[in-house]
């Protein structure tokens, strides 16, 4: 019996050794290198930043009020300037209105604002639209989010 644990213990081990080749490893390190010395590089040499979002001038903007609670089934409603509901979160594929809501909320939690303060919804010359966050600073740009989920916000603006 002690033979035969020794024998499974000596299998393991040389089993263990292999499982990730020595030349996997030397190449991750080499790519976590290679990534730290090309970021290095364009901080040093002040590159141009790519692949940001251009900003563009804002041709339409309408004030909007996400509510909403944790609750999915609740969903999250869309208010107008007035207190008009304009847009539901469950109603026509708009379910991305949950998703801007959450990064609305977490950003006002992580700025310590609790109030619910209306949003900027617009529309830029080069035809993106974005949510502004006047209270936070924060904004995102809609843009590769998939027709559905620009289109929740798209249509309140068009």
């Amino acid at each position: 019996m002690q033979n035969q644990t020794a024998s499974l213990a000596n299998q393991m081990k040389h089993r263990d050794r292999e499982m990730v080749p020595k030349f996997l490893v030397q190449a991750m390190f080499g790519l976590m290198f290679a990534s730290v010395a090309l970021v290095g590089y364009a901080s040093y040499t002040d590159m141009p930043k790519s692949g940001v979002v251009a900003d563009s001038p804002i041709v339409n903007e309408r004030m909007i009020t996400l509510v909403g609670g944790r609750d999915r089934a609740a969903g999250v409603a869309v208010l107008d300037e007035n207190g008009d509901q304009i847009a539901h979160s469950t109603l026509n594929k708009s379910g991305f209105v949950d998703v801007i809501w959450v990064s609305v909320a977490r950003e006002r939690v992580v700025k310590d604002i609790t109030t619910n303060d209306p949003l900027r919804l617009v529309r830029r010359e080069n035809g993106n639209v974005a949510v502004i966050d006047p209270a936070t600073d924060w904004k995102i740009e809609l843009v590769g989010y998939g027709v559905d989920n620009v289109a929740a916000f798209a249509r309140l603006i068009d």
